[in-house]
C-alpha cells in the first residue's frame, strides 16, 4: 500500500478497510501464459513477483513437508536437497497459526521455483499428485497481488513493478482474486466486498460510446 492509497470502510468484523484501487487496477488472470517483465521493457524474469520467496504459516510449511517425496522428485537436485525454509519462527498474529518462517532463496529465487518448468513447485506438485494445494500453498502467495494487515485488505507495494499489472483488457484484481479471499478468510469477507466494489465502480466514469 502506498502512502497516498485510498482507503474505504468495510462492513467486516476482522478487516475494516480495504484499497479502492484493487476494483479499478487491473491483473493477467493466467499468471502462466504471461511473459513476466519486471517493468524494464528489455528484461523478460518469468515469475518474476515470485523470486524472494514468501512468508509461509507453520502449519503450511508442515503440509508441505507432507510432500516431500513428490517435491524433491520435481525440484533440481540441487534445489532439493537445500534447506526449504528458513528456521527462525516469527510470531504474528495474522497469520492462521500466529507463527511464520520464509520459503529459503536458492540461487536467483525462491527455492520452489528450482524445476524444469514454470511457476511453483508446490502449485505442480499438487496437480501432478491430484490433492489439493489449499492450506498447503503459502496463503501469502496465493492472495498476491493483494496483502493485508490486522485490519485491512490492500494491494502490495511491489504490484506496479510487474507487467502483470498492466494490460488494460484484463479483469480488475479483486476479480481475479475474489475467490482466493473467500477461501482463505470467508464468503462473508467478500460479501462485504462486493459492496464496497459495486459504490466504487458507480463512481467511475464509464466510456460512451463514439457516435459518427
Amino acid at each position: 500500500m502506498t502512502d497516498d492509497a485510498i482507503m474505504l470502510p468495510l462492513a467486516h468484523p476482522r478487516f475494516h478497510r480495504v484499497e479502492a484501487a484493487m476494483f479499478t487496477r487491473r491483473l493477467v488472470a493466467d499468471c502462466m501464459s504471461h511473459r513476466c517483465r519486471e517493468r524494464a521493457p528489455d528484461r523478460e524474469r518469468l515469475d518474476a513477483c515470485c523470486q524472494y520467496g514468501a512468508d509461509i504459516d507453520l502449519g503450511e510449511r508442515d503440509r508441505v513437508l507432507e510432500h516431500s517425496a513428490e517435491l524433491q522428485r520435481i525440484l533440481r537436485p540441487a534445489a532439493a536437497a537445500a534447506p526449504w525454509f528458513t528456521t527462525e519462527v516469527e510470531v504474528d498474529p495474522d497469520f492462521p497459526s500466529g507463527r511464520h518462517v520464509r520459503t529459503a532463496r536458492h540461487g536467483d529465487g525462491c527455492v520452489f521455483l528450482d524445476h524444469d518448468g514454470r511457476g511453483c513447485a508446490i502449485h505442480r506438485a499438487s496437480i501432478e499428485g491430484g490433492w489439493d494445494f489449499r492450506g498447503t500453498k503459502p496463503h501469502v502467495c496465493r492472495l498476491f497481488p493483494l496483502t493485508y494487515d490486522v485490519a485491512a485488505i490492500m494491494l502490495s507495494d511491489d504490484y506496479p513493478d510487474y507487467s502483470c499489472a498492466f494490460d488494460p483488457d484484463a479483469p480488475t484484481v479483486y476479480r481475479v482474486q475474489r475467490d482466493t479471499l473467500a477461501d482463505v478468510f470467508g464468503p462473508e469477507l467478500v460479501a462485504a466486498m462486493d459492496v464496497v466494489e459495486a459504490e466504487v465502480l458507480a463512481r467511475v466514469p464509464r466510456s460512451l460510446p463514439v457516435v459518427r
